[in-house]
């Protein structure tokens, strides 16, 4: 009984570790999201809606990463939106960190370039939690 129960528990976790961050493709989708729920920071926002988005597969977290051109030049835009995604598989890797059920748009701001991973890392996971 126990063999089997570990088992399963390494599947999920398995399965948990192996969610594909899939980009929002339309409008609609954009504006929907944006009129939901919303968090935010010095370094970037979230806005989150319910998954409106019919998944056949589960290991699928629908989250786009968006940068205004204000910002600046498009390397550090960039720079921006790669710290960012590597957090959010950081945070994937935590079990509970992320609520897979919701659609997420994460909007970048310029601060985010100069702040350390740490910082960011838990000003995230935090954020993140509020949903």
């Amino acid at each position: 009984m126990q063999e089997e129960d570990l088992k399963e528990e390494k599947l999920s976790q398995l399965n948990f570790l192996m969610i594909k961050l899939e980009s929002l493709k339309k409008n609609i989708h954009f504006k929907s999201v944006l009129k939901e729920k919303k968090v935010h920071t010095d370094f970037f926002s979230i806005f989150a809606a319910k998954n409106f988005i019919s998944n056949k597969n589960k290991n699928i977290l629908h989250i786009s990463f968006v940068m205004k051109k204000k910002i600046g030049i498009a390397v550090k835009r960039n720079r921006i939106r790669r710290k960012l995604k590597a957090i959010v598989h950081k945070l994937l890797k935590i079990k509970g960190a992320i609520n897979s059920n919701y659609t997420y748009i994460v909007f970048g701001k310029s601060k985010a370039y100069e702040k350390d991973h740490k910082i960011l890392f838990s000003t995230m996971q935090k954020s993140f939690k509020k949903f």
